[in-house]
């Protein structure tokens, strides 16, 4: 299924969140607001959401627009990795959530693990940098780099967080269904991958 419907609208989003931040001239600012208006439009004849929520969405954004960025701990145990099941969608994930300001990567996904999973781990590799538009995720109204950073398990012990309901560690032939929006079968399967071949380098894109 094509979604340059999406493609098109998020660059007509980006172009409007621009010059909304950066044009002092009236008749431009009104320029960019009806581009916000038509890219909203858009998504709304695409998708189920509302014009209301689809508005909200953009018009929290200020700035010039970049890339938001998602971590994800892979942390092997007895060959399994860790995965945690979602509450938002019943379907289960890798730990991770988008970065906090203040904190690097490595201390993004210390802090998500252990808050999710009730684990602790000390960050050990750069796994991979991915655009999440290079990868059969489904469609998402932002654009997303996905850094996927293999732990060492240190300690702790499984325990559900707010936005968790159940906590275990799976081979790589027994995956649960997964929460497609933050990892694809392929991507985990790219990360046993790696713990088979330490030496291996990371992947960009």
């Amino acid at each position: 299924m094509s979604y340059k419907w999406l493609e098109w609208a998020k660059k007509i989003q980006s172009i409007s969140q621009s010059g909304l931040s950066f044009s002092n001239d009236m008749y431009d600012i009104e320029r960019y607001e009806e581009l916000r208006k038509i890219s909203a439009e858009i998504i709304e004849q695409y998708t189920d959401l509302e014009m209301e929520k689809i508005e909200e969405l953009f018009t929290n954004e200020t700035g010039y627009q970049t890339p938001k960025v998602d971590v994800r701990g892979a942390v092997f145990n007895d060959d399994k990795i860790l995965m945690v099941r979602e509450k938002i969608d019943d379907k289960w994930s890798l730990p991770g959530g988008f970065c906090d300001i203040g904190l690097s990567p490595s201390e993004n996904i210390i802090k998500e693990v252990e808050e999710e999973s009730g684990y602790d781990v000390v960050a050990k590799k750069l796994v991979a940098l991915l655009d999440m538009n290079k990868h059969s995720h489904p469609p998402q109204p932002y654009h997303y780099y996905k850094i996927f950073i293999q732990c060492d398990l240190i300690g702790g012990q499984a325990d559900t967080g707010i936005e968790t309901k159940d906590v275990q560690f799976f081979s790589e032939n027994n995956l649960p269904k997964l929460s497609t929006g933050r990892n694809t079968e392929n991507q985990i399967k790219m990360l046993f991958g790696y713990l088979r071949n330490p030496s291996k380098l990371s992947l960009v894109d």
